[in-house]
């Protein structure tokens, strides 16, 4: 089950995923893995939302069991 998570959590979870950075590009910075590149959110408003999570999820190719195991 997704929950509410802090940016550095989000950051943590997606290095046990396998993505490396994050890197500093133009408004938002990214992580990578091979040639995926996923928009890391900026930490704004404390913190990343469960619609906002599964978007960036989504992108990054990570199942809900995967991101709920690493």
């Amino acid at each position: 089950m997704l929950r509410n998570i802090s940016r550095r959590e989000l950051i943590r979870k997606f290095i046990a995923c396998g993505f490396e950075g994050p890197y500093s590009g133009g408004k938002h910075q990214f992580m990578k893995k091979g040639d995926l590149k996923v928009r890391i959110p900026n930490p704004h408003q404390g913190d990343i939302d469960v619609s906002l999570l599964k978007r960036v999820l989504h992108q990054a190719e990570i199942t809900e069991e995967k991101w709920n195991s690493a």
